[in-house]
């Protein structure tokens, strides 16, 4: 049986992991700027995520199991998928209905950065148009790519370079662990939509997550359920479709 070659050329762990986010990031640009309003941009960064680290895992012999994709540990991650989604729900919901109220008073200019919705806002609950769909493309088109290349790869390889951090709530957070929320937020702005930048947030938890249980079930779990209550918000408060 053949070994792994190896890379053709001998880099460090940052620039492995910064050089293939940049590679990602400027793939998601071009397509936003070949096909924006299609699924082309959405098609290139789920196929990206997932196979991008493949070049360098393979090098090392390594698989997805070594960069968290693996149900070892599945009913801690469901326990703390729950928990999370009990705490952060009701939270989220408060300051959610508070910035409805406050939109509309902002300048148009800074309101328009800072969401895409706009306009007087009541609460009435309801769920999107073809939820069904919603919840198999949240989980498996965008969480999961998006936790096994950030929280999977880039935190891990990241965190080999910077090895050092602080144990906050049983989860070890270090430079690797700022670093690639910092990264998650720039990498929306591949869509030229700057609102976007909020999700540095709740990447926090889902790195949180990912060190506290060592895999990527529980935070993709969390990632997906987090966009789909956005989304049952945005359609119980203004809805449309």
């Amino acid at each position: 049986m053949s070994r792994p070659s190896g890379p053709p050329f001998k880099v460090s762990a940052v620039q492995e992991a910064m050089g293939l986010w940049a590679l990602g990031f400027l793939g998601i640009i071009a397509a936003f700027l070949i096909a924006g309003g299609t699924s082309v941009p959405k098609l290139v960064a789920t196929v990206g995520f997932l196979y991008l680290p493949l070049i360098p895992m393979r090098w090392r012999d390594e698989d997805y199991r070594d960069y968290g994709l693996t149900l070892r540990a599945w009913k801690e991650d469901v326990r703390l998928f729950l928990v999370m989604s009990a705490i952060v729900g009701p939270l989220f919901f408060a300051g959610f209905a508070g910035f409805v109220q406050v939109v509309p008073h902002l300048p148009p200019a800074l309101a328009h950065h800072l969401t895409p919705i706009i306009g007087e806002g009541h609460f009435q609950p309801r769920l999107p148009p073809r939820f069904g769909e919603w919840v198999i493309d949240q989980l498996f088109v965008v969480a999961l790519p998006e936790e096994f290349f950030y929280r999977g790869y880039l935190q891990a390889r990241l965190r080999d370079a910077w090895p050092q951090g602080r144990v906050v709530l049983g989860a070890r957070l270090g430079r690797a662990f700022w670093v690639t929320a910092l990264l998650f937020a720039l990498g929306h702005l591949a869509i030229f939509q700057t609102w976007r930048l909020a999700v540095f947030f709740p990447a926090l938890l889902f790195g949180w997550m990912r060190e506290r249980t060592g895999t990527i079930v529980g935070c993709s779990l969390f990632h997906a359920a987090c966009n789909l209550y956005v989304r049952f918000l945005e359609v119980s408060f203004f809805g449309g479709p």
